[in-house]
């Protein structure tokens, strides 16, 4: 007999089909320390939580039955990850279970901010009869821009077709074929910015999207846009978007999400006229409370009864002998895979792995899995996982090749990952492990390199002509920017060539900006490694 614990509040209707189980007891005590947790966690194989409960270390160390952590919701910020992989425990999240429950939040604020409802509500209840200050806008015939276009971004495009709009899409993982088959048509951050009346943001805070709209985006955006975030706050430069609404450029935007949460009193979208606010209540229905709780329950029973399961947020079980073959490659392997989708400016449409050497001879799933989360990051945040990368590849029609050959060109163990595009655009960057060396990058695209994978690089193409190299030395040490190494890679002399150049810290976008109008350099990109 299985025992799950449920140690926050979930309704019965979420957790019914553990209770119907034969083969589990379920227990619901919420509100316990960290303390009383500790002391009767052991009796238990699953262990259910919402937010409340923040499951440490120290927990799981208690729980020798332990088998799996459910959380009825999407973050696990609650949840001790890296000490639930060391103990081989699952923990698991309803990703899907908030879905439309968003998407409709989303439609709510729309339709509020077209028509002014809450400010005509609070003038109205106040005892003034006002109908001329609050003239609206129809969404028939008007150009939505949805950025971010996964689960959420879809459901909300699907909608707004409904209403009789015009939909851009934009995602970093977005092809034409797909956008296709939405019915819509993919288009850039800046051409939504320029054309659409209506602006939802549907995509992760990660170093690529925050404040991807703000100053610079509003001076060029189509005068009367509204925007709405039910996504995540810092996506929208806060005070520039005030500052826009200011000047005439926004119409009017409708925000569930702040920067900082709760925003502090004075915060002017609380006090502004033209702004819409919510308590971050995207998730908060009583259907999508009550899914996320059923998704989880459903996966927790698979689980406990060795059945195969999905959403799981952690590592799953890997054989001791190959964990151990493996983990040495797993950080390489995501540096790779980050790498090349830094170097890839279109939507990619394939992922190549090739394995030689050593790997050739093992399961490197595992591994593949660590690059898809690298390569996925850039700009899934940490909404991707080294277990659900593979997966999210699929939603996003991106096509996964691995292949393992024995035989290498002069190295022990040799990673390649290929990133081709939707235009027959390819990244090719290859690492190995050298012995007494560590991890090293030894080819991008056609070009040999020898260069450990630290924290910022420069990468450079340029025409192989004398003193590009003092030029772009002398550039950077005017703006204070310290090179730590470089390395220089050439087909033929006179011909196309790449400078990597390692620095002390990131580079400032007016630098690039400044590198690439110096003559015979060609383009000037910053890659940054965790």
């Amino acid at each position: 007999m299985f025992k799950v614990l449920v140690s926050d509040p979930i309704s019965d209707l979420g957790i019914q089909q553990l209770m119907d189980a034969d083969d589990v007891t379920v227990d619901k005590n919420t509100g316990l320390s960290e303390d009383e947790l500790v002391q009767i966690i052991g009796d238990y194989d699953a262990l259910l939580v919402r937010s409340q409960t923040r499951v440490t270390e120290r927990i799981m160390t208690a729980g020798k039955n332990l088998k799996v952590v459910g959380r009825a919701g999407v973050g696990v910020d609650n949840i001790d990850l890296e000490a639930a992989t060391q103990r081989g425990i699952i923990v698991i999240n309803a990703p899907d279970g908030n879905t439309i429950t968003t998407c409709e939040h989303t439609f709510a604020m729309m339709m509020a901010l077209a028509r002014h409802i809450p400010q005509a509500y609070a003038k109205t209840i106040s005892g003034t009869w006002d109908r001329k200050t609050f003239l609206g806008v129809e969404l028939r015939n008007k150009t939505l821009g949805v950025l971010g276009m996964g689960r959420i971004g879809s459901e909300v495009a699907k909608r707004a077709k409904a209403f009789g709009m015009s939909i851009l899409g934009y995602d970093p993982f977005l092809t034409e074929e797909r956008a296709e088959k939405l019915g819509i048509k993919l288009a850039s951050v800046d051409e939504i910015i320029r054309n659409a009346d209506f602006m939802t943001v549907h995509t992760p805070l990660t170093p690529e999207t925050k404040h991807m709209i703000a100053r610079p985006q509003f001076e060029v955006m189509k005068k009367g846009m509204r925007i709405i975030n039910c996504a995540r706050g810092g996506v929208v430069d806060e005070m520039a978007l005030v500052e826009a609404i200011d000047e005439g450029i926004v119409a009017g935007a409708a925000f569930d999400v702040f920067e900082s949460e709760p925003p502090a009193q004075d915060h002017p979208f609380l006090s502004h006229p033209k702004i819409i606010v919510t308590p971050h209540l995207g998730a908060s229905t009583v259907e999508a409370q009550e899914n996320v709780a059923i998704d989880v329950s459903e996966q927790v029973l698979h689980i406990l009864r060795d059945e195969p399961f999905k959403n799981a947020v952690n590592m799953p079980p890997v054989p001791s002998n190959v964990m151990t073959q493996l983990q040495p490659y797993f950080s390489l392997g995501e540096k790779l895979g980050s790498f090349a989708a830094q170097v890839t400016n279109q939507a990619v449409r394939e992922i190549q792995v090739d394995y030689a050497g050593d790997l050739s001879s093992v399961d490197t799933q595992p591994l593949t899995r660590y690059i898809l989360k690298g390569v996925l990051s850039r700009h899934l945040g940490s909404d991707v996982n080294i277990v659900n990368s593979v997966h999210l590849a699929k939603t996003r029609d991106i096509h996964l090749v691995v292949s393992q050959a024995p035989a290498t060109k002069g190295f022990t163990n040799l990673i390649t990952v290929t990133l081709k595009t939707q235009s027959g655009e390819e990244q090719r960057v290859a690492g190995t492990l050298l012995a007494g060396y560590g991890e090293r990058i030894v080819r991008l695209n056609q070009f040999l390199v020898d260069v450990a994978p630290e924290a910022h690089f420069l990468l450079i193409s340029h025409n192989d002509k004398p003193g590009i190299i003092g030029r772009v030395g002398t550039l950077l040490g005017e703006n204070s920017v310290n090179i730590a190494s470089m390395q220089v890679g050439r087909k033929i002399v006179g011909g196309e060539a790449i400078m990597i150049l390692t620095v002390d810290k990131a580079v400032p976008k007016d630098v690039l900006i400044q590198l690439v109008g110096l003559p015979e350099l060609n383009t000037a990109q910053e890659v940054v490694l965790d």
